[in-house]
């Protein structure tokens, strides 16, 4: 029997391997437990989390109960897969603090106080610091072949790269004996996770077969890449975060609405919870006209009212819009103006000092090579400051014009930007 939603998931191709698929089918035809893992490598979450962390979400749409477990012991080991070197241990107060950073993250995407299926909050240190190395080594290391772990690709690509020490190599079995505790804890029978999990998510089948005698399943998700081959997630500014403090949700909503046109549909697949007779508009709607950029518009609202809420969404839609005078520069607060400036061209001006001309603020930016050029634009009507045209080449603004008493906008034609900012 087909599950609607392995279906959706493969649609949307959310699917990479899976153990027998027809009885994972039937499985999901009830009620169903189900895990994915998170380790605490930063204080935050990243966005390739979300491919994982949103299929969670789905099956609890779907009548499932999810358990996210947090990885408070193995975020102390660490992981090799897709690491060709040693990962650097942080210290047990870091991974602490990061744990209790990533379940807050985690409670905004799934229902914990459902009456039905209210998701789980797991930490493996609970059941892994009690353990004793000796209980350890004889109750759980003993059903575990070196010969099969040698054989992981993980373990073989670090050992053709030079090497991994035993606190690595023990991971996968640390990862199995979650499985095994989540399935006598909670009866859970599937975990999930990226695809270069899969030998791992194996090893806990194996492992809960030979200890309790039971049957569970497996089931991977692909890892995101873009259409140009490079890693999704990353900009020249490094990981885009889920936490606002270290990825401002101006730049997040940037993130998305900059996606490559080869790219945002299949994105859209991945991250929306639109239907598919809706993502199927948006992909013709895109292929007639993909200058207006409707498809990537809808990703960005969608992905960014998720992570930093609705009210948030607009707010950094307003400020993108008044940017390029569609709004309002005066009407936004403090902070979303910082983070809409950050990553523009600037220069600074200290409150003590005359503020120099228009033409020699844009030269001192960077955005055109001389001053002659910047004159050049007053003289074509293409100079504006917060938006308002800029008539004299001698024109120099006054404190009152920086918003916030520290930004001024500076503008070239209708897309090159630039800032001023007044410094003490």
């Amino acid at each position: 029997m087909k599950s609607e939603l392995l279906e959706d998931l493969r649609w949307r191709g959310l699917i990479a391997q899976s153990t027998d698929e027809a009885a994972l089918a039937e499985s999901l035809n009830k009620p169903t437990t189900l895990y994915i893992g998170f380790d605490p490598t930063a204080p935050s979450m990243h966005v390739g989390n979300l491919v994982v962390l949103l299929v969670l979400r789905r099956f609890q749409l779907a009548g499932h109960t999810p358990i996210a477990l947090v990885g408070g012991a193995t975020g102390l080991v660490g992981d090799p897969s897709g690491k060709n070197e040693e990962r650097v241990l942080n210290t047990t107060d870091t991974v602490a603090n990061w744990v209790e950073r990533i379940k807050t993250q985690l409670s905004q995407y799934l229902d914990f106080d459902s009456p039905t299926n209210a998701a789980i909050m797991a930490n493996n240190l609970d059941w892994t610091s009690p353990l004793s190395a000796i209980e350890f080594l004889r109750d759980i290391g003993k059903h575990f072949s070196v010969n099969q772990m040698l054989s992981k690709d993980s373990v073989s690509a670090r050992l053709e790269a030079g090497g991994i020490s035993y606190t690595e190599f023990s991971y996968s079995v640390l990862q199995a004996y979650d499985y095994l505790e989540l399935f006598r804890r909670h009866n859970c029978t599937l975990q999930m996770g990226g695809s270069d999990q899969w030998g791992n998510i194996v090893a806990g089948l194996d492992l809960i077969r030979k200890v309790e005698q039971g049957s569970a399943h497996a089931l991977t998700i692909p890892l995101l890449t873009k259409a140009d081959g490079t890693k999704f997630g990353k900009t020249a500014g490094g990981s885009v975060w889920l936490d606002p403090e270290m990825t401002s949700p101006y730049a997040f909503f940037q993130y998305w609405l900059n996606t490559d046109d080869k790219d945002v549909i299949n994105f859209l697949k991945v991250f929306s919870f639109k239907s598919q007779a809706e993502i199927l508009e948006l992909e013709k709607a895109h292929n007639e006209n993909p200058g207006a950029r409707t498809a990537h518009r809808e990703l960005a609202r969608e992905l960014t009212s998720l992570v930093h809420s609705s009210e948030i969404c607009d707010r950094v839609e307003s400020a993108a819009r008044a940017l390029f005078g569609q709004g309002e520069l005066s009407d936004l607060d403090e902070a979303t103006l910082t983070a809409a400036l950050s990553e523009l061209p600037r220069t600074t001006v200290k409150r003590s000092e005359p503020i120099p001309t228009w033409v020699d603020l844009l030269a001192a930016t960077g955005v055109v090579e001389s001053k002659s050029a910047a004159r050049r634009i007053v003289k074509e009507n293409g100079a504006y400051l917060n938006n308002a045209k800029v008539a004299a080449e001698d024109f120099a603004p006054s404190e009152s014009d920086f918003l916030c008493g520290k930004y001024a906008v500076l503008r070239k034609g209708k897309r090159d930007l630039a800032t001023v900012e007044l410094i003490d």
